[in-house]
């Protein structure tokens, strides 16, 4: 800004906060990342423990805060607009900030902070039942970008432990950085009623070559883009990932498509409207598995860690006797990276 030129008057700078500054406040930017990644106010308001009508007037006070729109109301939830999607990794930081400042003060009684790929994904689920055996020990559940976030978090004790595939092409094992392999999440076809493979009970991989794979959103560089392009290496797959990630619209074409499809994990929830009828089909021989791995620092001294690694070693579903299948750089974690 213009201001640039005074800011070393105290008196001055103290006057263009006032002038210029926003006073955020952080309980609705909690309550504005949470909408963001549950998708519904509904839902956001059941893992905040308030009111639809709390979240509302919480995001209408932000919202008037900052003199700008952060999400379109939609038949299926909430989406972003553009400039709650250019606010969003800015709300993250402003409440990683927050929880470092509170930590410093009362290093040993903060919740344990926790770092998922999606709120919906099978990461979360787990938690949940981690939460839900030891509802005395306070617990915080973020959404990092990557896994070069999520291992700068854990470094910096922003966070203490991430769900992640860590093990990535080209990438060396992280120091300082344990990871142990905690959950392999199949992967699915999604197809509209109307699609050619929709009245299969199961499909393999390779049935999949030629048709439209239609992924949305993939970056290059996370984790989750290396997943699929070795996956689509693997089975010959053409996977277009053109265009913003609104599962609405996503679903919108699928169900109005004779040779459109996606993929999905397990765990995804979802819903759509009556009349879509979508249908969810496993992948067999093999099925595609995500790799799901715990990330944690080897020096973080968090009392309630410990008692996450052991819930998740004891909670691990048996291992499935049907073939599966996993990019081979994902097969280095196994047990523990170590300095």
């Amino acid at each position: 800004m213009q201001v640039a030129a005074e800011s070393n008057n105290p008196r001055t700078h103290c006057h263009n906060q006032r002038l210029y500054g926003v006073d955020v406040d952080l309980t609705a930017v909690r309550t504005f990342v949470t909408v963001a990644d549950c998708g519904q106010f509904q839902e956001a308001a059941a893992v905040l423990a308030v009111t639809q009508q709390a979240v509302s007037k919480r995001i209408a006070a932000l919202e008037k805060e900052l003199g700008v729109r952060l999400f379109t109301r939609t038949a299926r939830g909430a989406e972003p607009t553009a400039d709650g999607r250019t606010f969003l990794p800015y709300a993250r930081e402003l409440l990683l900030a927050e929880e470092r400042a509170a930590a410093s003060v009362r290093r040993g009684r903060r919740p344990l902070r926790v770092d998922v790929v999606g709120a919906r994904l099978a990461p979360a689920a787990l938690l949940r039942g981690f939460h839900e055996a030891h509802p005395d020990l306070p617990l915080d559940v973020v959404t990092l970008f990557d896994v070069d976030s999520a291992l700068t978090a854990l470094r910096s004790g922003a966070v203490d432990a991430s769900f992640r595939a860590v093990a990535m092409p080209g990438r060396p094992q992280p120091r300082g950085v344990e990871a142990a392999r905690v959950y392999d999440e199949p992967v699915q076809l999604l197809t509209g009623p109307g699609h050619a493979l929709a009245g299969r009970t199961s499909v393999t991989p390779g049935e999949l070559a030629g048709h439209r794979i239609w992924i949305p959103g993939i970056v290059d560089g996370t984790e989750w883009a290396a997943y699929y392009a070795s996956l689509a290496a693997e089975f010959g797959l053409t996977i277009d990932s053109s265009g913003p990630n609104f599962s609405g619209a996503l679903q919108d074409a699928l169900a109005g498509s004779a040779d459109l499809a996606t993929l999905v994990s397990e765990e995804t929830g979802l819903t759509w409207p009556d009349g879509h009828g979508l249908r969810r089909i496993p992948l067999l021989d093999p099925t595609p598995v995500y790799p799901h791995s715990l990330l944690w620092a080897a020096a973080n001294p968090h009392p309630a860690l410990t008692a996450l690694r052991i819930h998740l070693a004891d909670a691990r579903p048996p291992r499935t006797t049907a073939r599966t299948w996993t990019p081979g750089w994902a097969e280095t974690v196994r047990g523990a990276f170590r300095p």
